[in-house]
């Protein structure tokens, strides 16, 4: 009999800060967790067949479609780890991270539903094998995942991430905040991607803007680490510009990162795939955080949030 009546599990949403699409050729990108938006996991008892409750399916899990099919291979998988049987169970997810927006939304349901089962059991986790059991869903949902999204939403802190040596967490110590925009279109990582890599085979300049990405994202590393937020929003905002050279923002991304710059941000920037999805922008306090959500609602962001690098991380946990 477990101890808990129910399982609970938290994850923290993602954003790259920093070094998107250069990651891809051996650049290093920093991500870190957005506790603001979160997924949340409950697992409570329930007679019969395995049942989950989340925003694509109400029922058996087995009967649930491709939209939930990195949970159906992954739960139990957790569960054979845990030696329990597959039934018996009702997995209930609620999660507030919009879908496809570069804010690791698989990701962070796959690691709540792993610590809601875990919590559940009763059973210790660690980063190791929570990694290794979300990676069964990763995959399902995007073939051969960096694993960036996982790393920097179960952490609590940024992530300092490179394709070939892994991640190592970053001592932050920046008194700032993040305004994050959502342009309510869905990023296109796949298209943009596929599109950049064919542009870089024909032009030796843009190879040169992958070198100066890598650059500025060790740079944007000491900054966080120095406190030095005067100095990291204008490489975000140089950031960007790059990457609107390479062809992978969009109007509307371009849009609201003028607004921010317009309106009191000391750097702004696509953040994830991009031809789509969300902006951050940096601010010293939450009172200009405020201001300027406002003015990029006004401006025709779907949504925003405010994230402080440090106030509101979440605690340590696996």
């Amino acid at each position: 009999m477990t101890k808990y009546r129910t399982g609970i599990g938290e994850s923290s949403s993602k954003i790259i800060l920093i070094g998107e699409h250069s990651v891809v050729y051996g650049q290093p990108a920093i991500a870190m967790p957005v506790p603001v938006v979160r997924a949340v996991t409950r697992t409570m008892h329930c007679p019969g067949p395995l049942r989950l409750e989340c925003a694509f399916h109400h029922g058996i899990l087995s009967n649930g479609d491709d939209n939930i099919a990195g949970l159906k291979k992954m739960i139990p998988a957790v569960l054979r780890a845990l030696k329990q049987p597959e039934g018996g169970l009702m997995i209930s997810i609620k999660s507030r991270i919009p879908e496809e927006r570069g804010m690791g939304s698989s990701a962070a349901v796959a690691i709540s539903v792993v610590r809601s089962l875990f919590h559940y059991f009763n059973t210790p986790l660690d980063r190791h094998r929570l990694l290794s059991l979300v990676e069964i869903s990763e995959k399902c949902c995007h073939g051969n995942p960096s694993g960036i999204d996982a790393a920097a939403a179960s952490s609590a802190h940024p992530i300092f991430f490179m394709k070939e040596k892994g991640t190592e967490w970053i001592h932050n110590t920046l008194h700032a905040t993040l305004v994050i925009a959502d342009t309510g279109l869905k990023g296109q990582t796949l298209h943009a991607v596929a599109s950049l890599k064919k542009r870089l085979k024909q032009s030796v300049h843009l190879q040169g803007k992958i070198e100066q990405l890598g650059v500025l994202t060790s740079l944007a590393r000491k900054t966080l680490e120095t406190a030095k937020e005067e100095a990291l929003g204008p490489i975000l905002l140089d950031a960007h510009l790059i990457l609107r050279e390479l062809g992978v923002s969009h109007a509307t991304l371009d849009h609201l990162v003028d607004t921010a710059m317009a309106n009191g941000a000391m750097g702004a920037k696509l953040t994830g795939g991009g031809c789509g999805g969300c902006i951050i922008a940096l601010v010293k306090d939450a009172e200009r955080a405020s201001h300027l959500a406002k003015k990029l609602v006004s401006a025709g962001a779907h949504n925003t949030w405010i994230q402080p690098f440090q106030d509101g991380y979440i605690p340590v946990r696996t």
